[in-house]
């Protein structure tokens, strides 16, 4: 191991002994050169820990950069010798010499230091740098002349280091060691008795090193010393000790200092010559003499970090072999070299968002080599991060969250650690680490509107997909992973479910059913998104579905109403003129928009110069003045036609009388085809109508009887048929302009009815259709609807009571007049159809031969009569809404 390397376990040393009352230390002692597997000592058991708390908190050895000499043994708790340790490859000359290192535990995190003391045995026996030294000595040499010898190296320490020397023969020479004040000592040979080159021209001894281990060991060298003639005078140095610096990282060759000595002889026993002799920090190596100059020089390169000084023998020799020694001291000097060195101790890759502040994430341990300053280091963080730098102890960090964390801002932070010395310029050194944030389940579906409107045209095909609502979870994953759920609710009474459903996974709401615009025009419902964590969250949203109109009802015809069992005829008489209004064909269209908006064709007609048609309002009316040459008979064939796409459309038949009195007319409409099942039945229904509600209908014949005599004596002829000449209309269509031919949105009654009917005032808005041919041919009579004149009212105040609508005689008398018996006609208007028909004809009968004469002027006094009615009606106003 390099000097470098044992410095800086000398450094870790001592600052396990700082942190021991810190953070606790255990420490062992075991000697040098053990083998592989050698108990070094039981750390469970010394730190109290658990043998399972070892292997869930993945205990292992952290030594930073130094070499793993220790291994741990998670099973059994203990700590064994992992490679062989050689103590002098360690720490050389320090003592006393130990491993540090310390013990990582993880989830929670924790570490604590172990220091292993390496003790020496004597496993190297001294050795000198070379085997034989020669010297040559003048025979003149005095007695107590000194001869410095080679010093010898043991690499073991205290006892089992060098002791002794012993030098033999002792005859001229005695040894001698003298120390110095850098702790060393220096070995020398006296002569104690003179030389004779006469008798003995070279002299040979042997110089032995002792240490003093068990079993003891030694080490020799060999000393041939040549006598030589006089030369009594040694070379002398300035200065025992020299001192000197230089920067580390010096170049080869930069001049470390001069040393210098005298020799007082003259000649070649005065030329002294320089050399370097052996020294533990193998100086030899790094410098060089020049032995003629004495200027040291550097070799080699210097680091601070591997030796912050070093100690250079020199030695100063004559020709004559006199010598003397001195002292180098070359201190050297640190410059910031080193960047500061991360080690990451431990880390967590991922922590939850729920994390609390404070939570350890990493601990690091930071070193750098360098001295004062430059060894002076700060570690700081990325901004941006939630994270801090907390110093655990002297070159010990931790990061620590110091906020909230939030992994839908943030899913992963890449930590970058710049750890920089203080040196001038200052070095630095960084390491980015990952930490991904875990995900909770912390928030809730969001879907992408407040609200939806969602569109579907009806007569759909059930399970189409209508509509999609969407909402995303900023959470991941499961939490994240959204399901739709259909709330429950109802619908006019009827579950939602039965009318849409919703795919939980994708949103899309399919229809159950197939929807009918003309029974619901739209709903609404609740959609909820639920996340998959644990507990759900959700969120509601409201859904309102709105049905789309498509043309798919054909216009119905309202009037006129085509029947079976009779033909309903308009009658214009032969003195009409240019625009006479024939009648008005009525239809409506159940469906809305421009799918209701109806126009009317005459496809057909007997004469089609004689009439036209109002294409917007249904209005038939004629065209030319009308002639005795025209036709009795008039058959009108009318089409009405929606607006939708494709168009729809009905076809009704209109059958017009030309002819100025009924009897003209029965003849030309007796061909017209009947119900023959008609009589056959006739006996039938009789006899059950009567059976069933005789009591009811004597009861309302009786009123009926009364209010006509009442009338009859007012003068005014009422005309009453229980065919549908102006039949039953839907309710809510409408046509404010009169342009589309559906009936007006209201038509205004004014009606006051008293207990008295002579009091009884009432008003109607004008019929689209002034006369009106009931002919059926099962009776031989013609009816038809008259009116009287203002003149013939007896009183001018009291109005003319006409009836716009004639069901049966019953039904209408009863809509008027007395609403107690409005659901009793409507019963005996089912069960007694065919009777009321028969009832009503004998009326008309009787009113065509007692007032024959009124016919020419039933038109006019109509409108007469109606106008009149309008302005005289105040008591109290009925608004009709035909159904």
């Amino acid at each position: 191991m390099s000097t470098r390397t044992m410095r800086r376990q000398v450094l870790l040393f001592s600052f396990a002994l700082y942190l021991s009352s810190v953070l606790g230390q255990v420490s062992y002692s075991i000697p040098e050169e053990m083998p592989s597997g050698y108990l070094v000592g039981n750390i469970a058991q010394d730190l109290g820990l658990d043998i399972k708390r070892l292997k869930a908190g993945r205990a292992r050895v952290y030594t930073g950069d130094s070499a793993g000499y220790i291994e741990l043994s998670k099973d059994r708790g203990v700590l064994l010798v992992k490679d062989r340790i050689d103590r002098e490859a360690i720490c050389k000359q320090t003592t006393p010499c130990a491993l540090h290192f310390q013990i990582i535990l993880e989830n929670p995190m924790e570490f604590y230091s172990v220091t292993v003391e390496i003790t020496d045995i004597n496993d190297n026996p001294p050795t000198f740098e070379k085997n034989e030294v020669s010297f040559k000595i003048s025979e003149s040499a005095v007695i107590g002349g000194k001869f410095v010898l080679d010093r010898a190296i043991d690499r073991d320490v205290g006892k089992n280091g060098l002791q002794k020397y012993e030098l033999k023969p002792t005859d001229n020479f005695l040894l001698k060691r003298d120390s110095q004040g850098d702790g060393t000592e220096k070995t020398e040979m006296i002569l104690q008795k003179p030389l004779d080159r006469e008798k003995e021209d070279s002299v040979s001894l042997v110089l032995t090193a002792f240490d003093g281990g068990e079993p003891q060991m030694s080490g020799t060298i060999r000393i041939l010393i040549t006598v030589l003639d006089a030369n009594d005078n040694a070379p002398v140095f300035t200065q025992s000790t020299y001192t000197a610096s230089v920067f580390e990282n010096a170049p080869e060759g930069t001049v470390v200092t001069t040393v210098s000595a005298s020799d007082a002889d003259y000649g070649t026993n005065g030329r002294v010559k320089y050399s370097i002799t052996n020294s533990l920090d193998q100086a030899h190596v790094l410098f060089q003499i020049n032995e003629e100059s004495g200027e040291i020089t550097l070799i080699g390169n210097i680091d601070y970090e591997n030796a912050r000084n070093y100690h250079i023998n020199i030695r100063a020799s004559d020709d004559g072999g006199l010598t003397d020694s001195c002292k180098v001291l070359v201190e050297v000097l640190d410059i910031n070299d080193n960047k500061p060195a991360i080690n990451i101790m431990s880390k967590s890759n991922m922590i939850s968002e729920h994390a609390k502040p404070s939570t350890v994430v990493a601990m690091m341990n930071v070193q750098d080599p360098d001295s004062k300053e430059n060894g002076k280091v700060h570690c700081f963080m990325s901004d941006n991060t939630p994270l801090t730098i907390k110093s655990a102890s002297n070159n010990f960090y931790s990061l620590v969250t110091d906020s909230e964390l939030d992994r839908e801002r943030a899913s992963e932070y890449n930590i970058s650690v710049t750890c920089s010395d203080e040196g001038v310029p200052s070095l630095s050194s960084s390491v980015t680490l990952t930490l991904q944030i875990s995900d909770v389940n912390d928030n809730e579906p969001v879907f992408e509107r407040s609200s939806y409107e969602a569109y579907i045209v009806e007569n759909n095909t059930p399970g189409v997909s209508i509509f999609t609502v969407r909402a995303t979870d900023a959470d991941w994953n499961q939490n994240a992973r959204v399901s739709y759920i259909l709330e429950d609710s109802s619908v006019n009474g009827v579950p939602v479910s039965s009318y849409v459903s919703i795919s939980a996974d994708s949103g899309v709401i399919h229809a159950v059913r197939s929807f009918d615009y003309e029974q619901i025009k739209d709903f609404q419902f609740r959609v909820k998104a639920q996340d998959g964590g644990s507990p759900p969250l959700s969120s509601n949203v409201t859904v309102k579905m709105m049905i789309q109109d498509q043309n798919d009802n054909p216009p119905q015809v309202l009037y006129p109403v085509q029947t079976s069992g009779s033909v309903v005829a308009e009658m214009v008489p032969r003195s009409a003129d240019v625009g006479y209004l024939v009648t008005k064909v009525v239809a409506v269209d159940v469906d809305s928009g421009q799918n209701a908006w109806l126009s009317y064709k005459l496809q057909k007609a007997t004469d089609r110069a004689l009439f036209e048609m109002g294409s917007q309002n249904g209005e038939i009316r004629t065209i030319r003045q009308v002639s005795d040459k025209d036709a009795v008979k008039q058959r009108l064939s009318v089409i009405v036609e929606d607006n939708g796409q494709p168009s729809r459309s009905s076809t009704v038949i209109v059958n017009v009388a030309v002819a100025d009195s009924f009897p003209e007319v029965l003849s030309e409409f007796s061909d017209f085809p009947h119900d023959k099942e008609y009589n056959d039945n006739l006996t039938f229904y009789l006899v059950l109508a009567l059976a069933v509600v005789s009591f009811l209908f004597i009861t309302c014949l009786v009123v009926i009887i009364s209010v006509k005599i009442y009338r009859w004596r007012q003068s005014r002829i009422l005309y009453h048929s229980n065919l549908p000449v102006i039949p039953y209309y839907p309710p809510r269509y409408s046509d404010t302009l009169g342009t589309t031919g559906t009936l007006q949105h209201v038509y205004n009654y004014e009606v006051g009815r008293t207990t008295d009917s002579r009091k009884s005032d009432c008003k109607f808005g004008r019929a689209g259709s002034q006369n009106v041919l009931i002919m059926d041919p099962s009776c031989s009579g013609t009816m038809q609807r008259m009116q009287s004149e203002k003149s013939i009212l007896d009183e001018p105040d009291s109005p003319l009571e006409v009836s716009p609508c004639f069901k049966n005689f019953i039904s209408c008398f009863l809509e008027f007049n007395f609403k107690l018996f409005s659901q009793i006609a409507m019963l005996s208007y089912i069960l007694n159809c065919h009777i009321t028909q028969l009832l009503t004809k004998m009326i008309y009968l009787e009113n065509i031969f007692i007032k024959p004469a009124l016919s020419s002027r039933i038109k006019k006094a109509t409108y007469d009569l109606t106008e009149t009615c309008q302005n005289k009606c105040s008591k109290k106003k009925y608004y009709y809404f035909y159904k």
